[in-house]
């Protein structure tokens, strides 16, 4: 069982709107040799890849294309335009190491654009790139953004079900009923 659900895990194939500036970049080359379908566009934003079946995009930004103060290198605005476009939106801040200079890019982005839909992520090498936003793609795309609610579902019932506090208070209701029925004396 484990087996074939690790097999429909790995057969998992989605289509992939890439920006026609990363048409030679690694993370193309790795998504089409997974199969996926990747067509490539001039209408979305430049660095970035757009899963439009599970509703999530995601902006490339290389850590040492960025030009400091943030403010006059245009990347606000980029980022700002790429947030308002996509509702579930990512920006993966690459560095193959993480020094303070990334830590701060990483800092001021987040504060600025801190209660938007805007989620930054770190990453190293672009095969993690590509797996991670597989991942998220894929849970959150139909059929398996339901198969991840019925299961959260699931798990909340049964903790509901298990819980102390749940005994708790059945067991008080029991002995509410007996005590309406005359069988239980308080104190007794």
């Amino acid at each position: 069982m484990a087996d074939q659900q690790k097999v429909n895990s790995d057969s998992w194939q989605t289509t992939v709107i890439v920006s026609t500036s990363l048409q030679n970049h690694e993370s193309s080359r790795l998504l089409r040799a997974q199969n996926h379908r990747v067509r490539f566009s001039e209408g979305v934003e430049s660095g970035t890849l757009v899963f439009p079946l599970s509703g999530t995009a995601f902006m490339l930004v290389v850590s040492q294309d960025v030009q400091e103060p943030l403010e006059n290198g245009g990347l606000y605005e980029k980022i700002q335009k790429f947030v308002q476009v996509h509702r579930n939106s990512f920006l993966l801040l690459q560095s193959p190491v993480f020094g303070q200079k990334e830590w701060d890019i990483m800092a001021a982005v987040q504060t600025r654009f801190f209660g938007s839909n805007l989620r930054v992520l770190p990453v190293h090498c672009n095969a993690n790139m590509v797996k991670g936003m597989l991942a998220l793609a894929k849970a959150t795309s139909k059929p398996h953004v339901d198969t991840v609610r019925d299961r959260m579902s699931l798990v909340r019932a049964h903790l509901i079900e298990r819980s102390p506090v749940w005994e708790l208070l059945r067991d008080i209701q029991n002995q509410m009923m007996v005590a309406s029925t005359g069988g239980w004396t308080p104190g007794v």
